[in-house]
């Protein structure tokens, strides 16, 4: 038996095909080889067009197919994973009303911060446990006072998850952890967030029926199978925004387990028990995927998006052969780089910083000591500072790890950047050769029944490598981070 993954990205969709029995993916496909466009009709605003991924869906799956020869009959169940905090709506004939406004379209802001202020801080944080901010609610608010003829149309809202499983089966359905990441879900009564649909006059009948997270929720369409090559009846048993998916795809479930991603931005994701929240709403908290009424399981996210994107900009401005060379020569220069300190923060407002947008700078630079190599290592280790910076909030809201869990990918090729992270922590990096699409198809094994237990699920589970912290480096990190800290406060 055979587990399919799907992983709805804004860049692309990949497909990944999973053999039940001994967990290893079998092959893996992704389309457009080139990225999806991302429209910006103004400054500051980012759509797709669903069907784009749909499309996309169909040729990964397609090509998967072919270089596999496998029975489709023959695949258990099928998992989604997509990008977070997308607006999908749809008319009464399931055709799009509009192009999706997704994760980074900062349009709805002014009107997330409007509603925290006359519904009230406290009030906000104690039940949603974040900011309305600019999450899929406050875009459904902006959609009714800018496009209300659009809004009369709408038949339900979706997240970009919910709209694949639609296109795959008809039904339209969501989660938990799905609403909670629009910020619809109320924390402290465990129902839909009435207290924000009432305030911004949206009525509770756009919201889709509510799914277990893992359940058989759905099944393959025959409309959907003779557009696919699917068979009809297929499970559609999980979905799940990125982020909590990536931690479900290194096995991080329960709490104090953290997973981690450094790409072009980076997160961390840590698992509490605790129904918390920051005060300041620089870290966001989600139901995560196993979160259940009588079982709180809530992801702490901290995203920086200055991340992968400061290391690509060093390689094209100043020019090395290849990352691996970049790498190579950052591990020659000593912890802390000799007094270069680089904050990464050039990408956007950045929410840890409580949304204020400070740019990347360069503190400390001697034109008699420091090479592009200094360079090389002080953006590698700034990059894990705002990590470190971020993690201190996470901290006190009860996330303490001790192991912290990434794929071994993008910055985590890098032997510094690894070693920094364990050796500012004090956790074990633990490394393995998973992703998102991997990860659903492997949540779709556990909510078809397939799997009796996560811990079946991940038994299979390789790790490639393990960083431990060295004591013996601890205070040199500590007082790199140290002067790193003060350059960030002196600028903010």
């Amino acid at each position: 038996m055979y587990l399919l993954g799907f992983d709805i990205g804004s860049s692309s969709v990949k497909a990944s095909l999973v053999d039940g029995k001994t967990g290893k993916c079998l092959a893996s496909s992704f389309f457009p080889k080139q990225e999806m466009t991302i429209t910006a009709p103004q400054a500051g605003w980012a759509e797709q067009a669903p069907e784009q991924w749909w499309d996309n869906l169909k040729l990964a799956l397609q090509e998967l197919l072919n270089s596999t020869r496998i029975n489709p009959s023959d695949i258990e169940s099928i998992g989604i994973s997509y990008q977070m905090h997308g607006l999908v709506l749809v008319d009464k004939q399931h055709e799009v009303i509009r192009p999706s406004i997704i994760w980074c379209d900062s349009r709805a802001t002014g009107i997330g911060e409007k509603a925290m202020d006359e519904i009230g801080e406290h009030k906000c944080l104690a039940n949603l446990l974040n900011s309305p901010g600019n999450f899929t609610a406050s875009k459904l608010k902006w959609v009714q006072e800018n496009e209300p003829d659009s809004y009369d149309r709408i038949h339900k809202i979706m997240l970009p998850g919910d709209y694949i499983a639609m296109k795959l089966s008809g039904a339209i359905q969501t989660t938990v952890s799905g609403l909670s990441e629009g910020i619809l879900w109320n924390f402290q009564e465990n129902k839909l967030a009435k207290l924000l649909l009432d305030h911004y006059g949206i009525s509770e009948s756009l919201i889709p029926d509510i799914v277990p997270t893992f359940e058989v929720q759905s099944v393959v369409s025959e409309a959907a199978a003779h557009e696919t090559g699917l068979a009809a009846g297929t499970k559609i048993s999980y979905r799940a925004g990125d982020q909590p998916n990536n931690a479900l795809s290194l096995n991080v479930l329960n709490p104090g387990e953290v997973a981690t991603t450094a790409g072009t931005s980076g997160v961390v994701y840590g698992v509490s028990e605790e129904v918390k929240y920051d005060p300041k709403s620089r870290v966001n908290t989600f139901a995560h995927v196993n979160h259940k009424a009588n079982l709180n399981r809530l992801g702490v996210l901290l995203c920086i998006n200055g991340t992968g994107i400061l290391n690509a900009w060093l390689h094209k401005q100043i020019g090395a052969s290849s990352y691996e060379t970049m790498n190579e020569l950052a591990a020659q220069i000593p912890i802390g780089s000799e007094g270069l300190s680089i904050l990464p923060f050039g990408n956007g407002a950045e929410r840890v910083l409580e949304n204020k947008n400070p740019g990347a700078s360069i503190a400390g630079l001697n034109f008699n000591t420091h090479t592009k190599a200094h360079l090389f290592r002080a953006a590698q280790e700034g990059i894990v500072f705002s990590f470190h910076y971020g993690m201190e909030i996470m901290k006190s809201m009860g996330i303490q790890p001790k192991v912290i869990r990434a794929g071994k990918a993008n910055m985590f090729l890098s032997p510094v950047f690894r070693e920094t992270l364990a050796g500012i922590t004090g956790a074990t990096i633990e490394l393995y050769n998973t992703d998102g699409s991997i990860g659903a198809a492997r949540g779709a094994g556990i909510g078809s029944g397939y799997y009796q237990s996560p811990a079946e699920a991940f038994e299979n589970l390789v790790k490639l490598a393990s960083i431990e912290p060295q004591p013996s480096n601890a205070e040199q990190y500590q007082a790199s981070y140290e002067k790193w800290k003060s350059e960030l406060h002196k600028i903010m």
